[in-house]
């Protein structure tokens, strides 16, 4: 509801195009640091308390957004929720808790898709608030009252603190947790009971917290996140001068390119609740679902750059939908696999960083690209996903076998 009115609010405070540049980068930068931070503390404190936190402190950030009445005050405001707002990755880490991995990418996929119908709605609704009187500062106020709705839905869930090793036996007919059992975290292995870590020094958890990172930083994961970056990276690259570009090679206005991208947003919604019957058909191979969706989304980015016609931008981008979404839960996945599930939230942070990365390197690439041709980022994205491409084929005996890597701290 809030993002897409924020330029428009803070220049409305009278700051600058830079200032404005600047505020949102700070912004960035912190996610880009925090995320890894936050979700390896999740690991050791337990999903409830940080999940807490992070829901608490995001809502006092969107409340000091409304009432942001200066630019120094609209920074302020953006510090709690560029640090603390990363309330998917740690849902994403207790989803993993909870449901086996064979059932892993089917619930990420219906939980990405929910995601998405938020992204669909969230605009519409902010922009109808917005035409009222101090529109603003009032979806920013409601912004910061839902978060506080799902900080007291996420303590009323009946929460349990008991180590449980194994959830297979608890699965149902249709591979979901039944819906009267406790939330269990799955902590035994790395001991981060959460009733014991919560009340450790501070210091002590930053020393752990620190010492969970460096395993994750010398283990032999670099090649997924790898993967990961470049992936997102070419994605990125496609979608950096989408409207400009249309309008440039087929004269279409930015008006139908919008509707183009709530159509492709719409899609991804699908695919998201499709994933269950993929991951039946591939018999719960991710690697080859991932390797797949990622040789389709580089043959969809060719021929959106190489189109011709705009019906042939239309055929990409419906395609397109279903390829990304189902290779951004498959890539998940396979972290969670390869890295085990004693760290999800650990390995999901680093993830979000190096996403954030990505969402850095991008701009800039598309930049220098599009000094050739409107056609140079979607190009160069076509490059870096085979690359990717290359590396997962390089690696997939490590893949395809069912070992975790080890952590050097384990």
């Amino acid at each position: 509801m809030v993002v897409p009115l924020m330029n428009h609010h803070i220049k409305s405070l009278g700051a600058s195009h830079t200032v404005a540049g600047i505020i949102g980068s700070l912004y960035g930068i912190m996610q880009l640091f925090s995320s890894t931070f936050v979700g390896c503390w999740s690991d050791i404190v337990g999903r409830r308390y940080s999940l807490l936190a992070c829901i608490l402190l995001s809502a006092l950030g969107y409340f000091l957004l409304g009432t942001s009445t200066t630019v120094f005050l609209f920074a302020i405001s953006r510090v709690p929720v560029g640090i603390f707002k990363h309330t998917l990755s740690i849902s994403k880490a207790l989803l993993s808790d909870l449901v086996s991995k064979r059932d892993r990418p089917l619930v990420m996929g219906r939980f990405n898709a929910a995601s998405s119908v938020g992204f669909i709605l969230g605009p519409v609704v902010g922009g109808y608030l917005t035409e009222l009187e101090d529109g603003f500062y009032q979806t920013s106020f409601i912004c910061a009252s839902i978060f506080l709705l799902n900080a007291g839905l996420v303590w009323m869930l009946p929460w349990s603190e008991e180590n449980t090793g194994n959830r297979e036996h608890q699965q149902g007919s249709n591979g979901s947790v039944k819906a009267n059992c406790d939330l269990h975290p799955k902590s035994a292995t790395n001991g981060a009971v959460a009733s014991d870590s919560l009340f450790q020094s501070p210091w002590i958890q930053v020393a752990t917290v620190l010492k969970r990172i460096k395993g994750i930083a010398c283990s032999d994961l670099w090649d997924i996140f790898l993967v990961r970056l470049l992936m997102s990276v070419a994605i990125l690259l496609y979608y950096s001068n989408f409207s400009l570009a249309l309008e440039e090679r087929f004269g279409v206005k930015p008006l139908f390119a919008g509707y183009l991208m709530s159509y492709s947003s719409a899609l991804g919604v699908l695919a998201g609740c499709l994933l269950g019957p993929i991951t039946r058909l591939y018999q719960h191979n991710t690697y080859r679902i991932l390797l797949h969706s990622s040789t389709l989304t580089c043959t969809l980015i060719l021929l959106y750059a190489s189109a011709l016609s705009i019906w042939m931008v239309i055929l990409s981008s419906t395609f397109l939908a279903f390829s990304t979404t189902i290779g951004r839960t498959c890539i998940i996945d396979l972290e969670l696999t390869i890295g085990g599930n004693e760290a999800s939230g650990t390995l999901l942070g680093v993830g979000q960083s190096v996403t954030s990365v990505g969402r850095i390197v991008a701009p800039l690439l598309s930049g220098i690209s599009q000094e050739f041709s409107p056609c140079g980022p979607p190009s160069l994205g076509v490059g870096l996903a085979l690359v990717a491409i290359l590396i997962m084929n390089a690696n997939k005996q490590k893949y395809c076998s069912h070992g975790n890597v080890k952590l050097k701290n384990q």
